[in-house]
């Protein structure tokens, strides 16, 4: 990874591809065959994929292993399956959490035989090697205007709306801004700002402007305290991250 300026805007637009008659996905680092030495994760994430999954078979089955996954489903519905045939599906405002542990199979694909399924799948480096697979799906509730954690390597079982990963060094907030409103992002050392949908104002904790961002875009910042205000509804995927080197995804 790269030394990350104050802020770094990515634009959609810029980001790698990979696309076939099934699948068009962008890559916010590198991931397969797009490789830039230059842009192999932030901290722990390792990958961040918008994916369009048309109908059809979707993923075929192929394997992880000590890696967290998270799925945020924007629209439609993805079903997800693993080795033993288990079939869990995925929708809109549910956050589907694996760790793959000592070892994992599944496929993905979009649940509808005529609909695509709109998401966004996140890859971190786990900080607890070793232990068993486990999956969590989790429907998540977001009141207008807030920023919301959703995942968070520090989360305990008594918060159960947060969903528990196995990296100590990352946490997932989302937040859905009715246009005019505005959230802070949180302190610390590394952020990754996504907008999901709509676009936003950034400023930063000085009051200085540092653009706009619309659907497909991505901030990369150091020390947070950014101000995001709605230019028009939106909805964003924030991560915390402390400043660790990933390794190559698996």
């Amino acid at each position: 990874m790269s030394a990350v300026s104050r802020h770094e805007i990515r634009r959609g637009a810029d980001r790698a591809r990979t696309t076939t008659d099934w699948l068009d996905s962008a890559h916010s680092f590198s991931f397969g065959s797009y490789y830039d030495p230059d842009n192999l994760g932030l901290g722990a994430l390792q990958a961040f994929n918008e994916d369009l999954l048309r109908p059809g078979p979707g993923y075929p089955v192929h394997a992880h292993a000590d890696i967290e996954i998270l799925t945020w489903v924007l629209a439609g519905s993805l079903t997800h399956r693993d080795g033993d045939g288990e079939a869990t599906v995925i929708a809109a405002g549910q956050l589907h959490q694996l760790s793959a542990g000592t070892g994992i199979r599944h496929t993905e694909a979009s649940s509808s035989p005529d609909q695509a399924v709109h998401l966004v799948q996140m890859w971190l480096a786990t900080d607890q090697p070793g232990l068993p697979p486990s999956r969590r799906l989790v429907p998540v509730e977001l009141p207008p205007g807030r920023l919301v954690t959703v995942a968070a390597g520090t989360a305990g079982p008594d918060d159960p709306a947060v969903v528990r990963i196995r990296q100590r060094a990352a946490a997932l907030s989302v937040a859905r801004l009715p246009a005019g409103a505005s959230v802070t992002l949180p302190a610390g050392p590394l952020g990754h700002l996504f907008v999901a949908a709509g676009s936003v104002e950034v400023r930063a904790a000085t009051g200085e402007p540092v653009g706009v961002l619309a659907a497909g875009d991505a901030l990369r910042t150091t020390g947070g305290g950014e101000r995001l205000t709605a230019a028009e509804p939106a909805e964003l995927l924030v991560w915390q991250l402390r400043a660790t080197t990933p390794a190559p995804p698996r």
